[in-house]
């Protein structure tokens, strides 16, 4: 069976729809999460609960960065491995996206306000490693994924030890970043 070769405009366009869909919008969610059998914390403080909604919204905001990364990436990418590659640990960042956005919504964050410039601004960053070939692209992709393993480790250790949703959301998304930079 013969491989398809997409033009870059037809990849341009598959990319745009994949980003419509992963993006969460209204209802759509992971059929399940991590916090999701966990009772919500009753006993954060209001500044634990500030606290802990400060590092979500962080964490929300990288993993809209790392969307961009993955499909500006995707628009480059040669190899249909590195493309598959690239799709299934975009999937997997979704799902965090929406973790995250759960989790803000329930300690009472907001989202920040500079998310479109983090999502524009990696989505040309992950673009250029793609341009610079799939060898590179995907040494980025685990630099980057250790750099996020260390970033959520900090969070965890600074998350009110009371909000076992959050950290449950924080140490699956941990394990799955892992696993992106393999």
């Amino acid at each position: 069976m013969s491989e398809i070769r997409y033009r870059p405009s037809d990849r341009f366009l598959l990319t745009v729809d994949q980003l419509l869909r992963r993006l969460p919008a209204g209802g759509q969610r992971p059929a399940s999460g991590p916090a999701d059998d966990l009772p919500e914390p009753d006993g954060l403080t209001s500044a634990e609960r500030r606290r802990a909604a400060a590092l979500m919204r962080v964490n929300h905001a990288g993993e809209l960065a790392a969307q961009g990364l993955y499909l500006g990436q995707s628009l480059a990418a040669r190899q249909p491995a590195t493309l598959a590659h690239l799709r299934a640990a975009g999937d997997e960042e979704a799902a965090h996206i929406t973790w995250c956005q759960e989790r803000l919504r329930a300690l009472g964050g907001r989202r920040s306000l500079l998310d479109p410039l983090w999502f524009g601004g990696a989505l040309g960053i992950g673009t250029l490693a793609g341009l610079a070939g799939d060898t590179w692209s995907l040494g980025f992709v685990a630099e980057t994924e250790r750099q996020v393993e260390r970033h959520l480790d900090g969070h965890l250790a600074r998350l009110p030890a009371a909000d076992r949703r959050s950290r449950a959301v924080l140490e699956q998304m941990r394990r799955d970043e892992a696993r992106h930079g393999d």
